[in-house]
């Protein structure tokens, strides 16, 4: 009996040796080391180690046909049916105006809206007829995208700012300004409270040149929209470039700070949407809005300081083309109609014209420098860290026929607004992954092996998502050994059903290590999939239906790469 107990005392001491000594191993190997590097080395681990299991296999490289002619934005834009009506003619004699989205909603975003439905019951005559309007509700950069291509010109335009319609004019549009102003608002930086406070003591104020000095000196975390498609995201370039050098926004004092400063920049949203749920995860110090926006967010009454910048954005009306005099007449009542004591009060109960002091800090820009501030963009905003993306293609049996069609249609358009100095790599998924080109710059060889790649893809199997999504994973911290530099983005096109290998649970907690934005693209797809997979790192996710893949996708393309 004591033998025994004697042989259980032992192995407990021995156990209890081991056990000591294994963790002493473990604490003392992260000694010196932050909770950041024991984080990112474990994750590499559980990375290498469901890597590892996956199987996954490499298929021969195949070039293909690539097609050299500069991108054609009309062919690409669905058919303008695709855009609300927010306000139907009631007469044959009818002005047709395509308006920006903060004005011809609803609810508080729908002001134009109800401007225009009154008008159109007022009796209001031109030309000695009943006269009425016709109200496409479109966001300022597409409309503008729609006039300069010829895709589809309307009768009138009223964008967010003077910027688009300087920019139609400059397209050989003929414009005539029939209204400066219908409804007064203004873009702002919109910060937090203490990052406010701090970035006075350290600065003396909060402005364009404060704020482009303090992301430069990776001393505050800001994101901006798009340039192309936002109008705010097209003001703050502007006012960025001119705080660089205002006698001259293209110059090379210019552009070597915006490069500068666009280094640091963590984040730039598509839309203004993404723009406030990526603030909302606390992960920004600052981010770009209208006045009238923040006014109406409840997420940001309280915590946050506005301070306006740029061009004031008081939503200009232009009549286009010869439209003729009937309808320059309904173009001009509207006007009036809209500006009357009523119809402003309506404005200011939605929060426009809410700062009616602030006076423009950036001088009238011509819309020729204006195409070319966004080109700049375009070549410069990634120059000093490239992009690293790899795209995951969803080849199961669910995406057989059109499904696929337009997965390959959509990435051989689209592949038009990569940037050269970026690399991008290419998987494919059913049950199991296969490799089809590795990462690599994205020159004219491997342009032509891209086209191969996705001509080569077809469809069978099961659908193992998260697989894709840990092989694109392994591919970019791969890459990033050589080009640490880089910045990775993944791409992950597919239908959102997932029925083999891994789920999100299963690597959620290594999306969330790595920091590495997934954008989804939706082909007939299950959205909230999708979506709960790019939310978990603040990006984008698209339903490409048939008629508007290429164009949203071309459109995430210019922002992201």
């Amino acid at each position: 009996m004591k033998k025994g107990r004697f042989a259980f005392v032992s192995i407990v001491l021995i156990l209890a040796v081991f056990a000591l000594v294994y963790y002493g191993i473990q604490f003392t190997s992260n000694l010196g080391k932050t909770d950041q590097q024991v984080s990112a080395e474990d994750a590499a681990s559980r990375l290498a180690k469901l890597y590892g299991k996956l199987g996954v296999t490499t298929e021969a490289p195949v070039k293909g046909q690539i097609d050299l002619d500069p991108v054609d934005v009309a062919a690409s834009l669905p058919d303008i049916s695709k855009f609300p009506i927010a306000v139907e003619h009631t007469t044959d004699t009818f002005l047709e105006l395509f308006s920006s989205t903060e004005k011809a909603g609803s609810g508080v975003d729908g002001w134009l809206t109800e401007v225009g439905e009154a008008f159109n019951q007022a009796g209001i005559q031109a030309g000695g007829k009943p006269a009425s309007v016709q109200i496409r509700n479109i966001a300022s950069g597409t409309a503008s995208d729609y006039i300069r291509s010829g895709k589809h010109v309307p009768d009138a335009f009223t964008p967010s700012n003077e910027l688009w319609g300087e920019m139609v004019k400059a397209s050989g549009v003929k414009t005539e300004l029939i209204a400066k102003r219908l409804a007064g608002n203004v873009p702002g930086i919109v910060m937090a409270k203490a990052k406010y406070e701090e970035m006075v003591s350290d600065y003396g104020a909060v402005n364009v040149k404060t704020v482009t000095d303090a992301i430069a000196e990776n001393k505050l975390s800001m994101g901006y929209t798009d340039p192309f498609a936002s109008s705010t995201g097209l003001n703050f370039l502007l006012t960025a470039l001119d705080t660089f050098d205002s006698s001259d926004l293209l110059s090379e004092t210019a552009v070597q700070g915006f490069q500068k400063f666009q280094a640091n920049v963590p984040f730039t949203a598509s839309t203004t949407i993404q723009m406030r749920e990526a603030a909302k995860s606390g992960r920004l110090d600052a981010f770009v809005l209208e006045y009238q926006t923040f006014v109406n967010a409840d997420d940001f009454k309280s915590g946050y300081v506005f301070t306006p910048f740029g061009v004031r954005h008081d939503s200009p009306l232009y009549a286009l083309g010869d439209i003729g005099p009937e309808k320059l007449e309904i173009a001009r009542k509207f006007a009036e109609f809209a500006l009357s004591p009523a119809q402003q009060q309506a404005a200011s109960d939605k929060g426009f014209g809410g700062q009616d002091g602030y006076q423009p800090e950036l001088p009238a820009v011509d819309g020729a420098q204006l195409a070319a501030a966004q080109k700049l963009w375009k070549e410069k905003k990634n120059e000093a860290k490239p992009i690293a993306a790899v795209f995951v293609t969803d080849v199961s049996g669910s995406m057989a026929g059109e499904p696929l069609n337009r997965l390959k249609e959509s990435l051989l358009k689209g592949q038009k607004y990569l940037g050269k100095d970026n690399s991008i790599g290419l998987v494919s998924y059913s049950d199991r992954v296969s490799i089809h080109l590795p990462i690599a710059k994205y020159d004219t060889n491997q342009q032509s092996m891209f086209v191969g790649a996705v001509d080569s893809l077809q469809a069978s199997g099961g659908t193992a998502t998260f697989d894709g999504i840990l092989a694109a994973i392994k591919l970019l911290e791969d890459y990033k050994q050589t080009e640490p530099s880089a910045r990775p983005i993944i791409f992950v096109l597919s239908d959102g059903e997932t029925n083999k290998g891994h789920s999100l649970k299963d690597i959620r907690d290594l999306i969330e290590a790595y920091r590495i934005p997934i954008y989804t693209i939706g082909y007939n797809a299950n959205i909230k999939a999708l979506e709960s997979i790019s939310g978990i790192n603040e990006a984008a996710s698209i339903n490409a239906d048939t008629d508007d893949v290429v164009y949203k996708i071309g459109n995430l393309f210019n922002v992201q790469m």
